[in-house]
């Protein structure tokens, strides 16, 4: 078996991607294909001694569809959204005026400006032609509406296209057939026109259309910034001498070093030197690790601070990011579990429809009616059946809800991210940076031997501000915010991975880990209960001593965001089971999640692991899981999470990852996240409620059946107001989204 990934050009919505997928899966020299329309990328899996790609190429474009060789596809699709901007642009400067000339002279209480050659009182031939001439225009630009919905429908895989090519087309062509009798001296069939509900239709379905390939051409944004971090040329040693040469070029054992402020070009294991490595991209650390001979490096971390020299172990696919790429690329490529609703109904909505409005129009003129009668039948059922309420009926809410949301800093980047998130019931939170504030503080001060905080502070910033390594910024920091003066000093000395010194007047201080103190003589025994508790609670304990004498402890931690704990306490209310995860030791990961009252704590999980942590939740009682991250490290499992959330201040491939930005970086808008999500999906049953409800009562009508009793006949023009009503229903129930009040 072979597996090929195909570009896929042309689909519009689930039933064209569901199409393919059939297509494909009916071949017995296809084992399986998955086609992903958000990608708009086709997976096949085929046996090559009973099918070829180029047979799998004809399948594809036997059903409308086109391949993408073009390697350079940020550029394409920049082409094909501008294009999609104008089509937009140009088909609404035709259908505004359309719609004025149309409807300006039905309203009679309001006296608009309206010219007299195009009164339908005065020159009701004008007004029938002007509408049609500034109808074409809006047809043409839509025209792939029409040639791929009805080539869809002629194939019985109807679809959104479909819709709007047998609604517009339904309407155009009684308006033609009006406009033809109006010429020819009936005049009142000048009230029997609908070309602005043609226009109309075709524009919002392209604006709808332009909004959707804005958000999907973020979709490989993540990935290529993901590459972008990786180092282009790395320092190798050829021949007896370190040469610069391309990171592609690296192969396995070789010897390479790093200087500081370099990203780690690939995989390797330390040979020689110490230093303090920035690992928080790939295991979310935001404390950085202390390296020393023998130890393990991961490609693209960054070197802070000390030369060294390592082996090449990985290279090329096999290094820790390669396989974090390739995670997110497979997580996209998977197929989606929520289908589009209106895409669902379309596929029995229109035969429906057709098959109505035929047997309707035939049977009224088997029953003596003449053409013309019959004709009006058949019309009216398609022009009350036409899409426009349908296809409105969730876009406008998702429109307004997020629009709403936005409003309160939360940012969805698709449509289905807001249908996915009301059904949530499980959440996993990443703790750095997202529970906590994701960079360390000090926490506490302990003295010893008579001296007093002030003291320690003191002198402990004044040696620790020539240092760059976090927890000394974090001394410092807590100096500057209390006003506590800094001392000057000299043999300023620093130790890699150990600690610093300086000299002041009463001596030398030394400040660093428990090694430092070791290597210096100094005995700290009087610590070892603060030590105990410091190391139960997640924090990072310091050691300083002036001179030989141990003075104090100074712990250090990431701390807890104010809000956090309330936003949990909430998200338990709403019975959604709340997870923890991170790649902080056990004791961290305890502490905090104590603090703010997680259900589970999973510590000392690596990126792969935090993906696959989210598909076990995933996989066991089918949980709806969103993923809450800020880190480069949780990107794979923000893709595979049903939504993925990223705080405000994440990375940008945290960001590009996830399906909701939260702009204040806050966990209670989580919660609002939620809440708003339920509105809009409630919102959007009701419009597809009244949708229907119109169709349902206004399909009978137009067939005659009401007539056939005694009752009255639904025209074509009654039809259209009744289109129009539903259409203006569910848009003013959509707005009400705009009085939705967060909770917190």
């Amino acid at each position: 078996m072979k597996e090929v990934v195909l570009k896929i050009s042309g689909m519009t919505c689930a039933s064209c991607s569901s199409s393919l997928e059939k297509e494909f899966n009916r071949n017995n020299g296809i084992n399986k294909a998955v086609v992903n329309i958000a990608t708009e990328k086709a997976v096949i899996e085929y046996d090559e001694n009973s099918i070829s790609l180029v047979d799998i190429e004809k399948i594809i474009k036997s059903l409308g569809f086109s391949i993408n060789n073009n390697k350079n596809d940020i550029d394409i699709k920049s082409k094909e959204l501008r294009i999609q901007f104008y089509k937009v642009l140009f088909s609404f400067i035709f259908s505004i005026p359309l719609l004025y000339i149309a409807m300006a002279p039905m309203i009679p209480q309001i006296s608009l400006p309206y010219p007299d050659f195009l009164d339908p009182m005065l020159n009701v031939i004008n007004f029938s032609i002007v509408q049609l001439i500034l109808t074409i225009p809006v047809i043409l630009i839509g025209y792939k509406f029409y040639i791929k919905g009805f080539k869809n429908l002629f194939l019985l895989r109807p679809n959104m296209d479909s819709l709007v090519a047998m609604g517009t087309s339904a309407a155009f062509i009684y308006s033609m057939y009006s406009t033809y009798r109006v010429i020819n001296g009936d005049h009142m069939s000048g009230h029997n026109l609908y070309f602005e509900s043609t226009a109309i239709i075709i524009s919002l379905i392209l604006l709808g259309k332009y909004l959707e390939m804005k958000s999907k051409g973020k979709t490989g944004e993540a990935v290529r910034k993901l590459i972008d971090l990786s180092p282009k040329f790395a320092n190798v040693l050829r021949d007896g001498n370190f040469v610069k040469i391309l990171v592609d070029d690296i192969v396995l054992g070789d010897t390479i070093i790093v200087k500081p402020g370099e990203r780690v070009p690939t995989d390797g294991k330390i040979i020689e030197g110490n230093t303090t490595i920035d690992e928080s991209m790939i295991t979310g650390e935001s404390i950085p690790v202390d390296k020393i001979k023998g130890d393990i490096l991961i490609g693209s971390s960054i070197n802070i601070n000390g030369n060294i020299t390592f082996l090449a172990t990985s290279i090329g696919e096999d290094t820790v990011l390669s396989k974090i790429i390739k995670m997110i690329e497979d997580a996209q490529g998977s197929k989606a579990r929520i289908a589009k609703l209106a895409d669902k109904i379309s596929g029995y909505f229109v035969p429906i429809v057709i098959l109505i409005a035929i047997i309707s129009s035939l049977m009224w003129f088997i029953l003596g009616k003449d053409f013309i009668f019959s004709l009006e039948i058949f019309i009216s059922v398609l022009v009350i059946a036409c899409p426009c309420a349908l296809g409105l009926a969730t876009p406008t809410s998702i429109m307004v809800g997020t629009g709403k949301a936005a409003e309160n800093g939360i940012l969805f980047k698709n449509a289905e991210a807001l249908e996915i998130a009301h059904n949530v019931d499980t959440i996993v939170l990443d703790k750095t940076g997202t529970i906590t504030y994701g960079k360390p503080e000090v926490t506490d001060i302990i003295c010893y031997n008579g001296y007093d905080k002030e003291y320690l502070i003191k002198y402990s910033a004044s040696v620790e501000n020539k240092s760059e390594h976090p927890l000394a910024k974090a001394i410092v920091n807590y100096a500057i915010q209390n006003n506590i003066g800094l001392e000057e000093y000299s043999d300023f000395i620093a130790t890699i991975g150990q600690g610093v010194q300086g000299k002041f007047n009463d001596g030398m201080i030394y400040i660093g880990n428990k090694l430092f103190m070791k290597n210096n003589n100094i005995d700290i025994s009087d610590s070892i209960k603060d030590e105990k508790t410091f190391f139960n609670n997640g924090k990072a304990p310091i050691y300083i001593s002036l001179n030989d004498i141990f003075i104090g402890i100074i712990g250090v931690s990431d701390i807890v965001k104010e809000t956090s704990v309330k936003a949990i306490s909430i998200l338990k209310k709403l019975n959604i089971k709340t997870y923890m995860i991170t790649g902080d030791n056990e004791n961290t990961a305890k502490y905090i999640g104590n603090i703010v009252k997680v259900d589970k704590i999973y510590s000392n999980v690596l990126p792969a692991d935090k993906a696959n942590k989210v598909k076990l939740l995933q996989n066991h009682n089918k949980n709806i899981v969103a993923m809450v991250g800020d880190g480069i490290n949780d990107a794979p499992a923000l893709v595979q999470a049903d939504i993925g959330v990223s705080v405000g201040n994440g990375t940008d491939i945290a960001i590009e990852s996830a399906d909701v930005i939260l702009v204040k970086n806050d966990l209670l808008d989580v919660v609002n996240l939620f809440d708003i999500s339920k509105a809009t999906i409630k919102n959007i049953k009701q419009n597809l409620f009244w949708a229907f409800l119109y169709n349902i009562l206004g399909i009978p009508f137009a067939a005659g059946i009401f007539y056939a009793m005694g009752g009255p006949l639904l025209n074509p023009m009654i039809a259209a107001l009744a289109m129009s009503l539903s259409s203006i229903s569910v848009v003013l129930n959509a707005l009400r989204l705009n009085n939705f009040k967060k909770r917190i």
